[in-house]
């Protein structure tokens, strides 16, 4: 998929756990860790909302596009 997390490098720089990011933001350490593991295949608009309020960030330090080949793509008959 090209969309990669940068969840670890953020928490990084807040000095701040999964453990302690999850008990802010009301969601389990282990749908944080399949997010900040990139094995996540979509994130509401409210969990990414709540990250980026408690990490005092914008939705592009948590998420990236990185062009891939094309075969992450669904096909157009759906």
């Amino acid at each position: 998929m090209p969309i990669r997390v940068q969840l670890d490098r953020v928490l990084l720089e807040r000095r701040m756990s999964l453990t302690e990011l999850a008990d802010r933001v009301g969601v389990t350490i282990a749908n944080l860790s399949i997010l900040k593991t990139g094995k996540a295949r979509a994130v509401r608009f409210s969990t990414l909302a709540a990250l980026c309020r408690e990490l005092d960030c914008q939705p592009g330090d948590i998420l990236f596009y990185e062009p891939g080949p094309s075969d992450d793509l669904p096909d157009d008959d759906g």
